[in-house]
């Protein structure tokens, strides 16, 4: 597989979550429950964390929420999540941080969006609160500038001066430009009130995918900070996922990326972790992170006149989500192990060999067998009514002889 070179920043540290540079790219959330509603709250935590969110954010927007962000954070550690919890600030984070200093020290960053922190003297004010409550705390902060609430005032100032240009620069650009500027700016004045360059993160999000690249392909090479990356709202269930998976996957492919939120619109029925799923999935299609085994399975076509290898594919499945939790202490490694069903003989001996461990299903007018292979070599036939229960037990069997702690690895 292709390495990819990651960007070299300071190393940033969130309540024990290392990111940057080479290490892990880090998956986050964040909650829609009202915060000072603690219940609902810490239990959507535990759901986003359970789906493998290493970092959760909560909205910050008053002196209620301020004040239940204590509470959250020590029923979440009294239940065993060390999930570190990232306070959301606009309009008011300079009054909520400093006090309520209880929510300040529990949180373990501040994000910050320098777009709305107040205009003129009182923003450059309140940011620099902002910064120094961080400071008093040793706590990192994200700069997120979002073209959504882009600071105003620097936005007027670079359509004034593209007006003046003889060949005028479109409306997209001078919003990319003003949104590089934005988060420049705000970096510059955190490092020169004394945040160190090991607590910041920066973020430039947009909806648009191609500007949202565009942007940060820009910043990248221009801060010297890990970079969170993000489309602002991606959309809904289809087209969300699409969107999120073509402009992270372009942007992590080539190097840029420390962190990533997926930020689905919420869908009636759809749990919130759906979002945390997504990030998952894209990271380890990628080849970035292994979080469990991966299922190849055929998409069907007129050879396959049967439904088995579908529901054979179904099962796999719901077998690892099942037992994941408990394989991953058990069996270290074994979120790499890669498992093809297949449904004719066209691609499934193929594809099964390629896999650590595959089945290849008959199709129209094939033989009624079933070929097991491990490690690329034929390994059994199956055949009859049994060939479900019989590919688990094979699957069970092959993941112990292989991960087990005190049995050496196999064939990577």
């Amino acid at each position: 597989m292709k390495q990819i070179q990651r960007r070299k920043t300071p190393t940033v540290t969130i309540g024990g979550v290392m990111m940057g540079s080479n290490h892990p790219i880090v998956i986050q959330s964040m909650t829609n429950t009202v915060t000072q509603n603690v219940a609902d709250t810490v239990a959507q935590i535990k759901l986003l964390a359970d789906a493998g969110s290493e970092l959760v954010r909560i909205t910050v927007n008053d002196m209620d929420a301020a004040t239940a962000v204590p509470d959250i954070v020590q029923q979440l550690r009294d239940d065993g999540y060390n999930t570190p919890i990232v306070g959301d600030f606009h309009y008011n984070g300079h009054i909520l941080l400093t006090k309520c200093p209880a929510a300040a020290q529990a949180l373990a960053k501040y994000r910050i969006n320098p777009g709305n922190v107040g205009k003129g003297q009182k923003r450059d004010d309140n940011f620099a609160t902002m910064i120094k409550v961080a400071i008093d705390n040793n706590r990192p902060v994200r700069i997120g500038v979002n073209w959504g609430s882009i600071d105003q005032s620097l936005l007027d100032a670079h359509m004034d001066a593209n007006a003046k240009r003889s060949t005028p620069k479109p409306f997209n650009a001078i919003m990319i430009d003003t949104m590089i500027e934005s988060a420049q700016r705000s970096v510059d004045a955190a490092l020169a009130l004394g945040l160190p360059d090991t607590h910041l993160v920066v973020s430039a999000k947009m909806s648009e995918i191609q500007d949202m690249i565009s942007a940060y392909e820009t910043l990248a090479p221009l801060i010297p900070c890990p970079i969170h990356l993000g489309l602002t709202e991606a959309g809904t269930g289809i087209k969300g996922i699409t969107c999120s998976a073509a402009a992270l996957g372009i942007l992590l492919q080539q190097g840029i990326g420390d962190t990533i939120r997926v930020s689905l619109t919420p869908e009636p029925g759809k749990p919130r972790s759906r979002e945390v799923d997504v990030c998952t999935q894209l990271l380890q299609t990628m080849g970035f992170r292994y979080f469990k085994p991966s299922v190849t399975s055929c998409p069907g076509c007129g050879r396959t006149d049967s439904d088995y290898f579908i529901h054979l594919a179904q099962d796999v499945n719901q077998r690892i989500d099942e037992k994941i939790n408990e394989w991953r202490p058990k069996y270290p490694g074994v979120e790499s192990l890669k498992i093809a069903v297949m449904g004719c003989v066209v691609n499934g001996p193929g594809e099964s060999k390629y896999a650590n461990i595959g089945i290849s299903l008959p199709g129209l007018r094939e033989h009624p067998t079933a070929p097991v292979y491990i490690d690329g070599k034929l390994a059994t036939t199956l055949k009859g009514d049994t060939i479900t229960q019989d590919f688990m037990a094979i699957l069970d069997d092959y993941i112990d002889r292989r991960f087990s702690k005190n049995t050496s690895a196999g064939r990577g």
